[in-house]
């Protein structure tokens, strides 16, 4: 790792990351807000209650009548997942494969600094933008926790459940990250990235519904981040582990297959 790389690459990409972050904030914030209106006993919590449990379980549509399973359900169960999941692809796929089509990688490259490094700090640098934007959601949380009356919701699991979604983002920005890396083209990143996510979503929710497919969950990302219910039983070490080893993975074979082929030609050095 360079620090002098990662650094860098932290303050020319401010903007964009710590909008991503405000922007996350800012819906789960919302949705947060809304507990003493749409849970509890409200009209909504009895009307998704009578749904169909294929249906509440394909959604994600716990209990609005806990807090835990609102915040499951609302904050945690889709929208703020899915924001994270296109942040992170879209960043993973910009690091390395995004300024090597742009042509000005090599640029960077002419400075004393090996390939390797460059990947690995570009790495850490998204993972790290990613741990922002989980810190200022969870203090956001924090915050407004008693005025908006969810205090029934312990702050250690709601920090397991914003580590696990920090993970799961880390876990598809090193997917993407690694496809970008390994081909140098971002487009094929941000389609490969945004394919296998697509597919862990349907692999935890719909799938699961047929019969003969439920096993197909346990093969999902979405499933290690929720699966758990983090929001109740607290941090879900096993899935932790595979959200981590997936991307680790990618992110290797990644940075192995950019320190191997030729720049921009898509080639491989001998």
């Amino acid at each position: 790792m360079n620090s002098t790389v990662l650094r860098k690459y932290l303050t020319d990409s401010r903007r964009a990351f710590l909008g991503w972050a405000l922007s996350i904030t800012a819906v789960a914030a919302m949705y947060s807000s809304m507990w003493p209106v749409m849970g509890g006993n409200s009209g909504l919590a009895t009307a998704i209650d009578s749904f169909p449990k294929a249906l509440r379980d394909a959604f994600h549509l716990q209990d609005y009548g806990t807090v835990a399973g609102y915040f499951g359900s609302t904050v945690f169960g889709l929208l703020v997942p899915i924001l994270l999941a296109v942040f992170a692809v879209s960043a993973g796929a910009r690091a390395i494969a995004g300024d090597e089509e742009a042509g000005t990688l090599d640029l960077v490259l002419a400075h004393p600094v090996g390939r390797v490094q460059l990947a690995v700090s570009r790495w850490l640098a998204v993972l790290a933008a990613i741990l922002l934007a989980g810190a200022v959601l969870l203090l956001v949380e924090l915050a407004i926790r008693v005025p908006a009356g969810f205090t029934d919701l312990g702050m250690a699991n709601l920090a397991a459940m914003v580590l696990q979604l920090v993970l799961f983002g880390c876990c598809f920005a090193s997917i993407a990250f690694g496809i970008g890396a390994w081909t140098g083209r971002r487009t094929y990143a941000i389609v490969g990235g945004a394919y296998l996510t697509v597919v862990a979503y349907l692999c935890d929710s719909f799938l699961p519904q047929i019969n003969g497919l439920h096993w197909t969950q346990y093969f999902s990302p979405f499933h290690w981040y929720l699966g758990g219910e983090p929001l109740v039983n607290g941090v879900q070490w096993t899935h932790c582990a595979l959200l981590a080893g997936v991307g680790l993975a990618f992110a290797a074979i990644g940075i192995h297959g950019f320190s191997r082929r030729d720049i921009a030609q898509g080639g491989w050095r001998g």
